[in-house]
């Protein structure tokens, strides 16, 4: 199926000649090309006719959960006839496993995993299996190791009305690819079986699963049917179900990778001895042959992807399966934010080598645990076809890469580059709420970035005092809650964000009328030309969209960063001007949870809400509910839970309370 585009837009101001130029660039053979793209500037529409001229399967990598989330959301809505997926990592928390030598300490692996992620990266694979048409947005977790695509092919389910296949030999290799049977508890990754029918739920699926008919040894009906209600959807001439695990082999193979697990651990156990490390000999010993025994039994064990180099039958040192292989040789990558995401993918590999070093060191691990690792970033440069580079604020890398650089300043709204003005440090705090309480008088939003963790969280709870609606967004919120954070504030939950670094890049709130930068004269990481450059950038999405640095010195970064802006909005404006244009405040819907799924976020409704944000009558409302999920919660032994609800309504009553003082 062909990628089709649905806009009510049309490329305007400098995005047709920018698609022109970069089609053109792709079609004649280059492999690196850059479209530098002012905030603002259409950039995904960009991106998504390109896709659509080039007609190729697209992985577009973006450096953080939020900005992959909000463009997967959008790519969603642009083209809603193809295959979007969403690959990002799973873990909601994680904890890996670690070492300490000099204190003697191992750190188990601790992890939370996000069951509508996991099914979402299940989705992704699948789709690449299945068409050409697809889209992928992913985080840098798509360069890490991954099971063989060609495995992962091989263990497909094929079934079609007519085709002899016995009910028992379906279920067989059902379990092989790591589904279980559950006939009380229908779940993604789940079969049940009712005499001839068999039901199957794949991993990733939530809302549809198949109903397989058999008549003695013959597949007589397939139907897709919904979870729910059991009833049935569609008559089908052919269903394909993948594999639940991207790590799963042939029961044949998978005797020979234990086989094999077991040589490399006999090795490894005599080169301890001989080097009379007997506690690590055992250690591994005992590790290795109980993982062995539970994916002999169960195909499966924890932590099997350290074993990944012999399921897959690859050689020491060799570089991983990952995401990219299960590609076709034609494809496109698109690096959105490249500045950001570049130097992300070039450190992946060397932080993993060094924690896992010292784990095989000491026996916790077989040294082919190695090889369960990141790409480096030479091999991630050997699987390049073609690769687009997408900042504002492009990087050496890409300058000494591209072989074509095209240029995006002009917005379709007429937007220009926002005013910059620079303030003394002196009472900065004192003028950044007389600023802020002019702007939400005019109903509008505000971003605030410090430069530490403490300096936010002080400041928010300071703006709370002050009856100010504000939010803290900070790198310990998992990814679907930092999506809400941000549809949140555009819903008029509340009234301003603060954060650190997670401000920057690729965060679309057309609301912000104002940007204040503390401490921008500190020089360093964040307070870089670059950085300060996509700060900026944040209010450019509005006509009255303005910045505030605060600063007692004018460094070279800030320097840089205001003679670029005031060169972009010098062009802008003399486009303008040229064409009749009047800047417009970009109005761009509220989706309903930039979101991933609305399965995702169900279930965290108005409790998770601020409630010094919320109106007396919600809070009353919602002081009942949370008392009697508590007392549910409680009844069903569920103590975690009902704690958790105590504390909530211990705040909700707090803020009650003081407004009836």
């Amino acid at each position: 199926m062909e990628f089709k585009l649905h806009s009510e837009f049309s490329p305007t101001g400098d995005q047709p000649q920018a698609i022109e130029a970069l089609v053109n660039g792709f079609k004649s053979g280059n492999q690196f090309q850059t479209l530098l793209g002012a905030t603002g500037s259409g950039k995904t529409f960009t991106m998504a006719n390109i896709i659509q001229k080039l007609q190729k399967p697209t992985l577009i990598i973006a450096h953080n959960k939020t900005l992959a989330a909000q463009l997967y959301s959008e790519f969603k809505e642009f083209f809603p006839e193809n295959a979007v997926e969403y690959f990002v990592s799973y873990y909601d928390y994680y904890q890996p496993e670690a070492y300490v030598p000099s204190t003697d300490t191992y750190i188990e692996k601790d992890s939370a995993i996000n069951d509508e992620i996991d099914r979402l990266r299940h989705s992704a694979t699948a789709a690449l299996s299945e068409r050409n048409d697809v889209i992928i947005v992913a985080s840098v977790s798509c360069i890490y190791g991954l099971g063989s695509p060609i495995d992962y092919n091989a263990m497909v389910v094929s079934l079609r009305p007519g085709m002899e296949k016995d009910r028992d030999d379906v279920i067989r290799k059902l379990i092989d690819m790591q589904y279980s049977r559950n006939d009380m508890d229908f779940r993604r990754g789940t079969f049940r079986v009712r005499g001839d029918t068999l039901e199957i739920l794949p991993a990733y699926e939530t809302k549809t699963a198949y109903r397989i008919e058999f008549f003695g040894d013959e597949v007589e009906k397939i139907t897709s049917i919904d979870v729910l209600t059991a009833q049935p959807v569609a008559q089908l001439a052919h269903v394909a179900i993948f594999p639940a695990s991207h790590y799963v082999v042939s029961p044949e193979k998978m005797l020979v990778a234990t086989q094999n697990i077991l040589e490399e651990c006999d090795e490894r156990v005599k080169y301890f001895k001989s080097e009379d490390m007997l506690i690590e000999a055992q250690r591994i010993d005992e590790r290795t042959h109980f993982d062995v025994e539970m994916m002999r039994e169960t195909g499966f064990c924890s932590g099997i992807e350290n074993y990944s180099r012999h399921l897959t039958g690859m050689k020491p040192g060799e570089p991983p399966y990952t995401l990219i292989d299960y590609f076709p040789e034609d494809f496109l990558i698109i690096v959105d934010e490249s500045h950001m995401t570049i130097p992300q993918i070039r450190a992946m590999y060397a932080g993993d080598r060094s924690r896992k070093t010292t784990l095989v060191n000491y026996g916790f691990r077989l040294p082919s645990a190695l090889d369960n690792r990141p790409l480096e970033f030479s091999e991630f440069e050997s699987k390049i076809d073609q690769m687009l580079f997408v900042s504002a604020t492009p990087s050496k890398y890409e300058s000494e890469h591209e072989l074509l650089k095209t240029q995006q300043i002009i917005r379709p709204t007429g937007l220009l580059d926002p005013q910059i003005s620079v303030r003394p440090v002196e009472g900065q705090i004192d003028d950044l709420i007389s600023e802020v309480n002019k702007e939400t008088k005019e109903h509008n939003k505000v971003l605030i970035t410090t430069l530490t963790k403490r300096m936010a969280e002080d400041l928010t709870d300071y703006m709370k005092e002050a009856g100010i609606k504000v939010r803290y967004l900070h790198s310990d919120i998992d990814t679907l809650e930092r999506a809400e954070i941000i549809r949140d504030m555009r819903l008029d939950v509340f009234d301003v964000l603060v954060g650190i670094n997670l401000l920057r890049e690729g965060l679309d709130i057309p609301e912000i009328t104002l940007v204040a930068i503390l401490d921008a004269d500190k020089e360093g990481f964040l307070r870089s030309e670059t950085s300060l450059i996509q700060t900026i950038g944040r209010a450019a999405r509005n006509a009255q969209g303005h910045v505030i640095m605060y600063a007692d010195t004018t460094t070279d970064s800030m320097k840089a960063a205001i003679d670029e802006t005031y060169r972009r909005r010098s062009i802008q404006q003399k486009y303008n001007e040229e064409h009749g244009i009047t800047p417009t405040t970009i109005k761009k819907a509220v989706r309903d949870l930039i979101a991933i799924s609305k399965a995702a976020s169900a279930d965290s409704g108005d409790w998770k809400k601020d409630p010094e944000s919320m109106e007396d009558e919600a809070l009353a409302k919602l002081s009942k509910e949370l008392e009697k999920n508590m007392l549910k919660a409680a009844a069903e032994l569920n103590f975690e839970l009902a704690a958790q609800f105590r504390d909530r309504l211990t705040q909700v009553r707090e803020v009650i309370a003081q407004r009836k003082d």
